[in-house]
């Protein structure tokens, strides 16, 4: 006989045996509830001692509202009762990260300008990194938004979990400008504009902000955050929500049942979508992506709206609008859809620039603009049903032990790819070898990163982790949600 788990608030089921227990499908998830019954630690089952079968009691209110709950409304399985995960959030965050890790290992061996290349370059990569472009960095905002709400939705005081995010966005910030980026631009400057000095030397003008490594117009920007801008936009969107969330009523704005009529009827797919597409109709063009956060006004429009969405949609442990639902049912139509999208607007680029050149008429640039916000959309809405059909419930050491890692490898996996691709470039090693090696390195630094991080106590702020928890915070469901 089974003990059930203590409940989130130290009440109720911290003594008692499960006895019965029943499952129910829906909407293709299974969804397990567990009645138990109090249980009296002095009549514990002895060797030798009449078994003793309490008197029946009546069932508190609280029990017999679980027993007759509608599915949604039943807490997440695999967690306490009352402290509900969702799994899926964290699976997709780490599958999210994988795929950049590798994108950014990609970057090495394609024609697009990146920090350093291979001499021997992969043309047939393009045309796969191309499908994840429009909305690799896209889902990491939606994840973040959603994983804010649930952070809020526990938090007393917005303005106190305003400065728990900023510490463990910003700090990772300063530390990564300051120590990890700077072999990035060092190994940037010696491949491209042939500087010889020493790192050293190199590190001294890092600081100074010395702005002399130009091609053209075109200058270095010394100190820089590369691939870490994603932690000052996303600080900036967390503290904008969390700010208006202290005005009064203002949580009833994402909790209003126009965000459900949103997701009704298939209009999760295009409402979104419709809003995108007005973004590049009317941004995109005037703002080009500069990663400059003061100056980047068409991506904060999208990765802003990402945010909201995830934040307003996602970011219910209820359910409360059915958006994970809705991303559920339409899951094969999204991914089918963005299939389309994309074959159908490479076709029609293609076609048009080998008969008239890049010279494209306004009307075909509005058809193209609104046609490639579906590329934006529609992946989205594919992860997130996809994520909710096979990833709902499936909680592991593995996972939590990555939920905690994946800040780290976010942190320092470009540094190690830049390193080993400038290392491996000179040994000549056939092709598919050092690829491979290229991808296993930078793996292993990620790894090495994460562990020393989670055991030097001095490093952990840095590194994006918190001070370390009690060994009773250690049992399944009490992982605290990462907007990371």
């Amino acid at each position: 006989m089974r003990r059930a788990p203590p409940s989130a608030d130290g009440s109720g089921t911290a003594g008692a045996t499960c006895p019965r227990s029943w499952r129910r499908s829906v909407g293709g998830r299974v969804v397990a509830a567990r009645v138990c019954r109090p249980w009296d630690g002095a009549n514990r089952h002895r060797a030798g001692a009449a078994r003793h079968i309490p008197s029946r009691r009546p069932r508190p209110a609280s029990m017999l509202a679980a027993m007759n709950a509608t599915p949604s409304a039943l807490p997440r399985t695999g967690s306490p009762l009352g402290t509900p995960r969702l799994t899926e959030l964290d699976w997709l965050r780490v599958i999210a990260f994988a795929l950049l890790i590798l994108y950014h290992a990609g970057m090495f061996y394609v024609s697009w300008d990146w920090h350093v290349k291979s001499p021997r370059l992969i043309p047939a990569l393009e045309a796969w990194m191309l499908w994840l472009n429009p909305w690799r960095m896209s889902l990491l905002f939606v994840i973040s938004g959603a994983a804010t709400a649930l952070m809020a939705e526990r938090a007393a005081r917005p303005g106190r979990l305003i400065a728990t995010r900023s510490q463990r966005l910003l700090l990772p910030l300063l530390f990564g400008m300051a120590v990890i980026v700077p072999p990035q631009s060092y190994l940037e400057v010696v491949e491209k504009a042939h500087y010889g000095g020493s790192y050293l030397e190199f590190l001294k003008l890092y600081f100074q902000a010395y702005r002399g490594f130009c091609r053209g117009s075109d200058c270095l920007v010394l100190p820089t955050w590369n691939h870490l801008w994603f932690l000052p936009y996303l600080w900036t969107y967390t503290v904008l929500v969390l700010l208006g969330l202290m005005l009064p009523d203002a949580r009833r704005m994402f909790t209003h049942p126009a965000w459900g009529r949103l997701v009704a009827g298939g209009r999760l797919l295009w409402v979104p979508w419709l809003v995108f597409a007005l973004l590049r109709q009317h941004l995109l063009t005037r703002f080009p992506t500069t990663h400059d956060l003061l100056h980047d006004v068409y991506q904060h429009g999208v990765y802003g709206v990402m945010f909201l969405l995830g934040f307003a949609l996602f970011g219910s442990r209820d359910d409360r609008h059915g958006a994970w639902e809705a991303a559920r049912r339409w899951r094969w139509a999204a991914l089918l859809g963005y299939v389309v999208v994309q074959l159908l607007s490479e076709a029609t680029t293609s076609a048009w620039r080998q008969a008239h050149g890049d010279d494209f008429p306004d009307a075909l640039l509005m058809a193209l603009r609104a046609l490639n916000a579906g590329k934006q959309w529609l992946p989205i809405v594919a992860v997130m049903g996809f994520g909710r059909q096979w990833l709902a419930d499936r909680d592991s050491p593995m996972l939590r032990w990555l939920t905690l890692a994946v800040f780290p490898f976010y942190l320092v996996h470009q540094t190690v790819t830049v390193i080993a691709g400038h290392l491996l470039a000179p040994l000549h090693w056939p092709l598919a070898l050092e690829a491979f090696t290229l991808v296993a390195v930078t793996a292993l630094g990620c790894l090495l990163a994460a562990l020393v991080a989670m055991r030097v106590n001095a490093l952990r702020p840095w590194m994006g982790l918190g001070p370390k928890a009690a060994p009773e915070s250690k049992k399944p469901g009490t992982l605290r949600y990462r907007a990371f």
